[in-house]
């Protein structure tokens, strides 16, 4: 579809009354939902059929999930370079593609090298190019003053997506086996791409006549016009444009990308290993499937929660909100430590749901008020790039200890600690000064 017919989508769109940035946040949370949702947490309800079929250990089963956190880290930088010179719409379709055909070919999956090389490298690469970067440049383009809610909904519908996958997915193992599950997944992925086909575009809203956030604008504009008005738009909302190499230069990246890792070790692996934990202490994988989605369930008021009042503060204070998040995190794990049992267990659901629901949300807003639209994939490439090695030793780790201590205690405290400390550190993150802005606005995505 070329730029021509695009834009005619568009215009039909705005006609109905809704801005089109709103169906683009439809689409993608249902793209969220189906696949985001079904990766990120449906491994724990496939982790023990997968590995009492397969033969593995819970070291080997969790590097997996390892590997496609390890190989999206290192594909970061290209698929954000991507987005920001070409736009995100065909990185999103391929993406899926690639995560639709990984999930049909689990079904002929026996062996480790085949089980890492389809959920770890095939469905780990199409849900790090469709569901992460390009998802997120893509709304940081259309919404600024109303980035927060529209990021929150997105991240909503993951947590919305979790608490009815995991429930599903526990039913359909049950019933029809674990490898017929994911070939279902695979035909509702597949299906999904009608959705990016017409629901999300290539470029900036001020290509097709549009303001972010369906802010009003004169008539009769060029777009050279509607391109520098976006940015002095954005410029309104105390959102200046960084490259690349300056947002780099600030310490404001680096602090924050220190401290969001602490936090995402233990999300990584407690996502991965939460059903068997719940499991090993006796409880049916039915209901500690429900006790997962409970704690989904209490991630999506925080999810929106934490868009609503990004967009209502002044982003110096965005880093305090994250740390309240963080500290959640890590009060959920101690409840559960310090006297383990099903009320604490319950504690521990609630107060880590809450903190991390509204954590990656306030993430993507942190980094889009900070350094603006421009090269926003690029900054999170880079940034997923550097992290990625945590990705892939988090869940191992944790299967590690599990495996020569017979618990999880051990590597709870660690995760803990290190979201402790994240909170700490998040603290002292402030926005970067401004450099002086590109003028070279025709590139702008």
């Amino acid at each position: 579809m070329d730029d021509a017919s695009m834009k005619s989508v568009v215009k039909s769109k705005v006609g109905s009354g809704v801005f089109f940035g709103w169906w683009t946040v439809m689409a993608t949370g249902i793209l969220n939902i189906i696949g985001q949702a079904f990766y990120q947490y449906g491994i724990s309800a496939l982790f023990k059929p997968i590995a009492l079929d397969l033969g593995f250990n819970r070291t080997m089963t969790s590097t997996a999930a390892g590997i496609g956190k390890l190989e999206g880290g290192l594909e970061s930088p290209i698929s954000g370079w991507l987005v920001d010179k070409f736009g995100p719409k065909w990185v999103i379709f391929g993406g899926v593609c690639l995560i639709s055909a990984g999930l049909l070919l689990m079904s002929l999956v026996h062996s480790a090298w085949s089980y890492y090389l389809v959920w770890g490298v095939a469905i780990g690469t199409g849900i790090n190019l469709s569901m992460t970067i390009p998802i997120d440049k893509t709304l940081t383009n259309w919404f600024i003053r109303k980035r927060g809610i529209a990021m929150g909904i997105k991240f909503a519908c993951i947590g919305i997506g979790g608490a009815v996958v995991i429930p599903v997915v526990t039913w359909l193992i049950e019933h029809v086996g674990w490898r017929m599950t994911t070939t279902i997944w695979g035909i509702m992925m597949f299906a999904s791409l009608l959705l990016v086909v017409f629901f999300i575009r290539q470029k900036r809203p001020e290509y097709y006549g549009l303001l972010p956030d369906g802010a009003k604008l004169e008539e009769n504009r060029n777009s050279s016009d509607l391109i520098n008005t976006g940015v002095e738009y954005a410029a309104r909302s105390q959102e200046i444009e960084f490259t690349l190499r300056q947002a780099l230069k600030t310490s404001a990246f680096w602090l924050f990308l220190v401290a969001y890792a602490f936090q995402l070790a233990g999300q990584t692996a407690i996502s991965v290993h939460l059903i068997p934990l719940l499991t090993d202490r006796g409880i049916e994988a039915m209901l500690a499937g429900a006790m997962m989605s409970l704690m989904l369930i209490f991630t999506i008021p925080s999810r929106v929660l934490g868009g609503i009042i990004a967009d209502r503060i002044q982003k110096q204070y965005l880093s305090f909100i994250i740390g309240a998040a963080f500290l959640l995190q890590a009060l959920g794990i101690a409840a559960f430590l310090i006297k383990p049992g099903i009320p604490t267990i319950y504690v521990f659901l609630i107060l880590y749901g809450f903190g991390t629901g509204a954590a990656p949300t306030l993430a993507v807003l942190i980094r889009g008020r900070f350094f603006g639209r421009k090269a926003y994939g690029s900054i999170s490439g880079v940034s997923s790039f550097i992290m990625g090695p945590v990705g892939i030793i988090s869940p191992i780790y944790a299967g590690w200890v599990y495996d020569t201590t017979r618990s999880y205690v051990t590597a709870f405290i660690v995760f803990g600690s290190l979201a402790a400390l994240a909170a700490l550190l998040v603290c002292f993150v402030r926005p970067p000064v401004p450099f002086s802005r590109s003028s070279d606005t025709d590139r702008f995505i």
